[in-house]
Order: structure tokens, then C-alpha cells, then sequence
């Protein structure tokens, strides 16, 4: 059964954006040679896997 709970939602859009900005960002600090950004990125994804495995509706 599906939920159409608004905060649902909006958790779900959360742990996508994350998880696809995340990697992206750390690819962008590679490329760059920053080291912050590599860092940068690496936090957004592992939030965005902790909230997924922690927040279950």
C-alpha cells in the first residue's frame, strides 16, 4: 500500500537528490583536484545512504 503522506514524500525526494548530487559532487572534486569537494560529496551520499536505511515509513 502506497503512502501519500507529504513528509514521506519529501524524505524520498531527499534521499534521491542526495544520492545523485553525492556522487556527482565528489566526481566534480576529482576532476578539480579539490580536496573538500571529494569530501563534500562523499558526506551527501553517505547521508543520504544512513537516512535511507534509518528512515523507513
Amino acid at each position: 500500500m502506497a503512502t501519500d503522506w507529504f513528509p514521506d514524500r519529501g524524505v524520498r525526494r531527499l534521499v534521491i537528490v542526495l544520492g545523485t548530487a553525492g556522487p556527482a559532487v565528489l566526481m566534480g572534486g576529482i576532476a578539480g583536484d579539490l580536496l573538500w569537494v571529494v569530501g563534500l560529496g562523499a558526506w551527501m551520499f553517505m547521508i543520504a545512504v544512513i537516512i535511507e536505511l534509518v528512515y523507513r515509513p
